[in-house]
């Protein structure tokens, strides 16, 4: 593996504090929490304790929530960006046994154990979870996110191994796999389109030679399938034929996240932010960061493209434009830099990078000032996951799955 993957694998072991049950208090409806020092006293806080209310007060300036629950899961950092989705008010975090959890109230709504491979992601489209078969036999699975009941199962052909959801839509879910040679080999692979309903595959494209299997990053807007690699691609294919529309060379690899708004791709090559054409790749902007550092992966939400930069630096740009709106250095020398966003109301909230004074950090989403960061306390230097789900934050890090209310 390369890039935030092999540093998780590398440092994970060796760096993880003995023990995860430090120990968070649980506060009700309207609390809020002290610093990671002082939440480490408090009473272990258990599923179910959350209860089902939604009103929750906003903290004074400084201070973080504490969570309304917490509960222990099976994952283990493999699966990268996509270790928890949030879909119909359940919290599904990538993991064997993989298992679903009500963001109200914590409890366990199912569990399903041996359907997941290392490294699988939660990637739901069209109201299904797809994933690789754990039994290794080429098929694609689909599962009912609320139950967690198997809905659907297809494969592209016994010929190709290892098929891998990449994304998906309403029609499709687009899989990535090896092409099976003689001797077992996958030097060369395909991207195929499989129709969610009949499960017969709807358009197979070989991809050019020395492209790899790995590191692809993929979404789907616009009836376009856009995605980025580790050979530093950025290509795009028409969803209903599989017609590669065109393929771009960038300076930086880029294997996590990128924006699709408007017609534009939008991803982070170093030093710069580019927004290029969805219908020929041509250039329309570039922001630089103006300082000796790189931006990470953009996300738009509610029509603002919100990106962190190395030096812990974050913006909110206008997508159309490239024209900064505003830029927060207030964590420069403090705490990581956020990789994964989501918004609430007003309130924009990061999840950190590999830092142990990393977390969850809420920005005012007008200005850009950092109104509080909740740490766990347990000085896990793994990346932390955030989603949302109405007033509440589903939040993962490490093991360790709790939500917060979005305040």
């Amino acid at each position: 593996m390369g890039g935030h993957d092999a540093r998780v694998l590398s440092r994970r072991g060796a760096l993880r504090l003995a023990g995860t049950g430090l120990g968070l208090a649980l506060l009700g409806t309207g609390a809020w929490g002290c610093s990671p020092d002082e939440e480490q006293g408090g009473a272990t806080a258990t599923p179910g304790a959350g209860g089902d209310g939604g009103s929750f007060t906003t903290p004074p300036p400084g201070r973080a929530p504490k969570p309304l629950w917490n509960a222990a899961t099976a994952n283990n950092s493999l699966s990268s960006t996509g270790a928890l989705a949030v879909s119909g008010g359940l919290a599904l975090v990538a993991a064997d046994p993989l298992v679903a959890y009500d963001v109200a109230s914590g409890r366990e709504k199912w569990s399903r154990k041996g359907v997941t491979i290392p490294g699988a992601r939660i990637l739901v489209g069209g109201g299904t979870l797809f994933l690789a078969s754990a039994e290794y036999d080429g098929d694609v699975v689909g599962l009912d996110p609320r139950t967690g009941k198997e809905t659907w199962r297809s494969r592209i052909g016994k010929e190709y191994a290892q098929p891998r959801p990449m994304a998906a839509d309403d029609r499709h879910v687009y899989v990535l796999a090896g092409i099976l040679e003689k001797d077992f080999s996958t030097p060369d692979n395909v991207i195929a389109a499989i129709d969610t309903t009949s499960g017969k595959v709807v358009w197979r494209e070989q991809r050019d030679a020395g492209t790899e299997e790995h590191g692809i990053t993929a979404q789907v807007a616009e009836g376009r399938l856009v995605y980025t690699d580790y050979r530093k691609n950025v290509t795009v294919r028409d969803t209903a034929t599989g017609r590669q529309i065109w393929t771009k060379k960038i300076k930086n690899a880029n294997w996590e996240q990128f924006a699709v708004h408007k017609g534009l791709v939008i991803v982070a090559d170093g030093r710069r932010l580019r927004a290029l054409s969805l219908a020929d790749g041509a250039e329309r902007w570039t922001l630089d960061t103006g300082d000796f550092t790189s931006f990470n992966g953009p996300q738009v939400l509610d029509g603002v493209l919100y990106v962190s930069d190395r030096l812990h630096g974050m913006w909110a740009v206008e997508p159309g434009s490239g024209k900064t709106v505003w830029r927060n250095q207030e964590l420069l020398g403090k705490a990581a830099y956020s990789w994964q966003f989501t918004k609430a109301g007003n309130t924009l909230y990061g999840a950190s990078e590999l830092d142990d004074k990393g977390g969850i950090h809420a920005f005012d989403a007008a200005t850009g000032k950092l109104r509080w960061t909740y740490n766990d306390g347990t000085g896990d230097i793994q990346r932390w996951y955030v989603a949302g789900a109405g007033k509440r934050l589903a939040v993962l890090h490490a093991a360790n799955l709790c939500a917060l209310p979005a305040v």
